[in-house]
């Protein structure tokens, strides 16, 4: 499962949703479960039958209903179903990637197919929250989901695997494109007493594809081919787009206040934006290469890197300064460590126990529900004195899952090993990460929520790219690129392994998630 796309939901717009709703990039079902959280709107909707002040952002005899009412409905069922398909998809594709990435014979480049989503989806957000701003959602929208099926149909009608890495590089475009884009639809034409409703829809619909989509998308995969998990999904994005644009254009096209000045893009801030998109792919590159020549792009990838960071995360942020910066730092550690474990557990079980994909992904399929009930308990208020500690035990947490994950490389360890490790794992980023979110507001001016938020939002994106950089190179310089050979031979009767290939992803990312505990430590200011 991505947490990438996620873990990315905000980025140059400040996060309207409740705190314990917020979690990042990546954790994202058929439609048969869309509605569940059609249901969730609904049960969440304000209460007709309950005497409230009217609210003034609400003009007299402007039609308001619910987020399901006749004035909303088109545009909630609308939006609600792309970000529904998105997440599908986000969950579906790890799903997926063991065998596509085996058929290819591309596994020495596996965490670039990760990681490429989330190196241009960092750029993407930047600009969509710019473009959004100035000139209305809508057109960043349209263009984000028209560049994310195109990334989906290349990835789909792949014949090699860097060709599938540039597919997977193009929905990443797109995928920054629509979510801040989103964010921005539901600002502009909800009013404020339905925007938890519908932000809580969006929560749900990264809930339930978390447990559904590695099921569906392994099924697929067995019965259909791999490629329909890719192909498939544009088609579907059909319905809602006809129901959500017209709507869009009629409440949130266009700038804000159309009769202000249309601000200047913020120049400085794209470039950086890109500077870390570019110096990510470079460093990125740089350690698939492995040999002399690849040292030139890891140069100038961290000369670009350097400056960008500095420029757009908080003074202190390198050295875990307390508060603040910290509470950044903490939110990279934490996504990238995991993120960068997981992205290889189904390829782990698939390859080296013999799993069908289906079952590898149903080894994830629980964390979706532990990840909700860790984000359910830091937000009871009787907790909030022992926050630190809870972030320091989900850190130990994370660190002891994905440190066990590998324990079945030894044939007499159980497979259900790995879901056990991996569903306590996601309670501890469960309150790892909605922790992050609430201390964040907490420690920022209100006039600083937006830059913060963006802040906390780079971290986590950007170490996903690094992590899984440093995980797939590390994979390939022990023959990780020879795993899809090694799984055929054993298949057809024949003995061998590359434990040590997989040992070099898990440890080191369990000895990062382990520092991010002593980072967890210093969340909180000094009184």
């Amino acid at each position: 499962m991505q947490y990438d796309c996620h873990a990315a939901f905000m980025f140059g717009v400040v996060d309207l949703r409740p705190t314990e709703d917020r979690r990042t990039a990546s954790r994202q079902g058929p439609n048969e479960t869309l509605p569940l959280t059609l249901g969730l709107m609904s049960a969440l909707e304000p209460r007709d039958d309950v005497d409230a002040p009217p609210l003034a952002a609400e003009a007299p005899g402007v039609e308001t209903g619910g987020v399901l009412g006749r004035t909303y409905r088109a545009l909630s069922i609308g939006i609600v179903s792309v970000v529904f398909l998105i997440a599908f998809e986000a969950t579906a594709v790890g799903t997926a990637m063991p065998v596509a990435a085996r058929e290819l014979h591309g596994i020495g480049l596996y965490a670039f197919a990760f990681s490429a989503y989330f190196t241009t989806s960092l750029f993407a957000m930047v600009l969509s929250g710019q473009w959004a701003d100035r000139r209305g959602p809508l057109a960043p929208l349209a263009t984000g989901i028209s560049a994310f099926a195109a990334g989906l149909l290349l990835c789909g009608t792949a014949g090699s695997m860097w060709v599938f890495v540039a597919g997977r590089a193009v929905q990443g475009l797109g995928g920054g494109l629509v979510i801040v884009a989103l964010y921005v639809v539901i600002s502009r034409a909800y009013p404020k007493r339905l925007q938890p409703s519908i932000l809580a829809a969006f929560a749900a619909s990264w809930v339930i594809p978390s447990v559904v989509g590695p099921l569906a998308a392994g099924s697929v995969t067995e019965h259909l081919g791999w490629r329909w998990v890719f192909v498939g999904i544009p088609v579907l994005v059909v319905f809602p787009l006809a129901l959500a644009l017209p709507a869009i254009r009629r409440r949130a096209s266009g700038p804000a206040d159309p009769s202000a000045p249309v601000e200047p893009y913020d120049r400085r801030r794209i470039l950086l934006a890109l500077g870390i998109s570019l110096g990510a792919a470079l460093l990125q590159y740089a350690g698939q290469e492995l040999n002399w020549f690849a040292l030139l792009p890891a140069a100038v990838g961290v000369a670009l890197l350097v400056p960008a960071v500095r420029g757009l995360l908080p003074p202190g942020t390198g050295r875990a300064a307390r508060g603040l910066p910290s509470v950044v730092l903490l939110r990279g550690v934490a996504a990238g460590s995991f993120i960068a474990a997981e992205s290889f557990v189904p390829l782990m079980l698939v390859t080296q126990r013999g799993l069908s994909p289906t079952m590898a992904g149903f080894s994830l399929a629980a964390g979706g529900g532990t990840w909700a009930l860790g984000s359910y308990v830091q937000s009871r208020p009787r907790l909030e004195p022992y926050r630190e500690r809870m972030m320091v035990g989900g850190m130990v947490l994370v660190a002891a899952a994905i440190a066990a994950a590998p324990s079945v490389l030894i044939d007499s360890v159980p497979v259900w090993t790995v879901a056990v490790a991996w569903a306590f794992g996601c309670f501890g980023m469960g309150v790892v990460i909605a922790s992050t979110s609430v201390l964040l507001l907490k420690l920022s001016a209100p006039e600083e929520a937006g830059a913060n938020s963006a802040a906390l939002q780079i971290s986590d994106g950007l170490s996903n790219v690094l992590l899984l950089a440093a995980g797939g190179a590390a994979f390939a310089a022990l023959g990780g690129g020879a795993v899809g050979a090694v799984h055929e031979a054993a298949q057809a009767g024949a003995a061998g392994s590359h434990p040590a290939a997989f040992a070099a992803v898990f440890l080191p990312m369990a000895g990062v998630a382990l520092l991010g505990a002593w980072v967890a430590a210093r969340v909180r200011t000094k009184a």
